[in-house]
């Protein structure tokens, strides 16, 4: 009978590692979704702090206040201003429109690369990876492997997804991945200026002590705790899952609705992310209508996971596929945060003497499935074609920065921080190499930018690539490729020429490994190596000679 007994536990236990073994995906999502979070407590309101109630000079003649607008993987298509709109111009955006029209309309504006985390260093500082070291997003630990196992089990005919162990496993906790604290950003310069820094939304440059939003220059931070909207069984939300997006399966597992002020423990935010920020934003300007103040707004929209609320879902009208219509309402929610923006700086009497910026920190990405985001360019996020680093860059500054001033020039976004700091009349920091320009003399039409090599660099570990001039190269050693574009003639990057003219190939090659030259090792490793299609979109199945590059992270 005991020897029955243990045969049949045998069994079932050999039955059982089976279906695990072949729902492993879904027993990792499982045990993802129900492990230890964080609490979160209710509510509650911000007090934030007061500007004295009369200025102490006429605010109209001093420093202008800066408020710098960042959206997150929003697509160079989906704002009408180019062209476009999302769902072919069935949703518009009307408030972005209008603040480019009131200021300086850069048309080729980059970001810093192809995600999040490194952009919003190089726009926080200046300065590159090379020098800051800060080349990778930050991933919590373990989360390469969860993501390389859903995704290498789905049938897209996508070459694997790379898991580097020792550096997930062993490497620089989550928790200590972040900006150094030695790094001058430019809310350090415009606090030593005299203005009173916020900021508002998603961070992503790290926690810890020296990393924080308020250990980087800013007097007060609300700060993205985690990464859900709302809720995702709240009655006012709309939910759209990607099921062939390993990504966006962990954050669904995973996030929370959550955010922190000044470090505090998690609280529930005051309702869907993006009109809560501005709900916010707008307290703020009040706040801080009599002294000049920074803020920096930096929205989760329109990243994943979709979400938007139901009232801007039904106004959008009926679209196809499904996770369009829930994008398109969230593009209309981030509209709307400009224009309440710009309506309340007009409210306080503050419009003529603030500047805005608006920009995002990547392209659109190709993994929510919606092949025009990035129309008419080639690429996605996490790649570094067109479509992946071109981005909006609006600067608006009524009075010294001509309305409808469009400017051809290549620009990026290491070239915001000291723009900024020139606005403000700040001093750059000493002892420090800046390597962005100062971009107000093309703004305002008194002057050109001048730019070593007339050169721009991007990179992502092995992955690496150069704009001088008309001509860009894209080199990845890792599949021993390169990609060189005459944008000039090709600006949507249809034909290499690497093979036809090695000359020039060799000629950038060479920038690239100057500005390689004793560069700062990355902070920490990337822990996966990703393919991501060029031309498809990963809702598409990967065929044979399709167009992919390995990114890694």
């Amino acid at each position: 009978m005991l020897k029955k007994i243990s045969l049949g536990l045998a069994a079932l236990l050999l039955v059982l590692g089976a279906l695990a073994w072949f729902n492993k995906p879904a027993l990792i999502l499982f045990l993802v979704t129900h492990s230890d979070q964080a609490d979160v407590a209710p509510n509650r309101a911000i007090a934030w702090d007061t500007g004295p109630e009369d200025p102490d000079t006429n605010r109209a003649e001093g420093p202008p206040n800066i408020i710098f607008i960042v959206a997150d993987d929003l697509g160079i298509n989906d704002i009408s201003t180019f062209g476009g709109g999302v769902a072919g111009g069935q949703v518009p955006t009307p408030n972005i429109d209008r603040l480019a029209a009131r200021g300086a309309f850069f048309q080729q504006a980059y970001s810093g690369t192809g995600t999040c985390a490194p952009s919003r260093a190089m726009l926080m500082t200046g300065r590159y990876p090379t020098r800051t070291g800060f080349e990778f997003t930050p991933t919590p630990n373990g989360m390469g492997r969860i993501v390389s196992l859903i995704g290498n089990d789905m049938d897209n005919g996508l070459p694997p997804i790379l898991w580097n162990k020792q550096a997930d496993e062993g490497g620089v906790p989550f928790e200590q991945q972040g900006l150094p604290g030695g790094e001058v950003t430019v809310a350090e310069l415009l606090k030593q200026a005299g203005y009173h820094t916020v900021h508002i939304g998603k961070w992503h440059l790290g926690r810890s002590e020296e990393s924080r939003p308020t250990a980087q220059g800013f007097d007060e931070s609300l700060l993205m705790a985690s990464g859900l909207y709302l809720p995702d069984d709240d009655p006012d939300v709309v939910n759209a899952k990607l099921d062939f997006d390993p990504i966006d399966k962990f954050l669904w597992a995973r996030m929370q609705y959550a955010a922190s002020f000044n470090n505090s423990d998690w609280f529930e935010p005051g309702g869907y992310l993006t009109d809560y920020w501005t709900d916010e934003a707008s307290k703020v300007i009040e706040a801080n209508r009599n002294r000049p103040f920074f803020l920096y707004l930096a929205h989760w929209g329109v990243h994943t996971p979709l979400q938007a609320t139901r009232e801007d879902y039904e106004a959008v009208g009926d679209i196809q596929p499904e996770r369009l219509h829930v994008y398109a309402a969230m593009v209309r929610a981030l509209d709307r945060s400009v224009g309440r923006i710009m309506d309340k700086l007009e409210e306080e009497g503050l419009a003529e003497n603030t500047v805005i910026v608006f920009t995002s920190d990547n392209g659109g990405a190709g993994y929510i499935g919606l092949p025009e985001v990035n129309a008419p360019y080639r690429g996605w996020k996490i790649t570094l074609f067109e479509g992946g680093i071109r981005v909006p860059m609006f600067v608006s500054w009524p009075g010294q920065i001509p309305a409808e001033a469009v400017i051809n020039t290549p620009v990026a976004h290491v070239d915001l921080m000291p723009t900024l700091a020139a606005v403000a009349g700040a001093v750059l920091p000493t002892g420090v190499e800046i390597d962005g320009e100062n971009l107000l003399p093309e703004a305002t039409g008194s002057g050109l930018i001048s730019r070593q090599d007339d050169a721009i660099y991007w990179s992502s570990g092995y992955y690496r690539v150069v704009r001088a001039g008309d001509w860009k190269l894209q080199v990845n050693t890792y599949q021993q490729k390169h990609w060189l574009f005459n944008l000039a003639d090709d600006p949507t990057e249809q034909e290499n020429l690497a093979e036809t003219m090695p000359d020039k190939v060799a000629e950038l090659q060479s920038l690239i490994d100057a500005h390689w030259d004793g560069a700062r090792e990355p902070l920490y490793p990337y822990t996966v190596e990703s393919p991501v299609m060029v031309d498809k979109t990963a809702a598409d199945r990967f065929e044979p000679g399709d167009e992919y590059v390995y990114w890694p992270n």
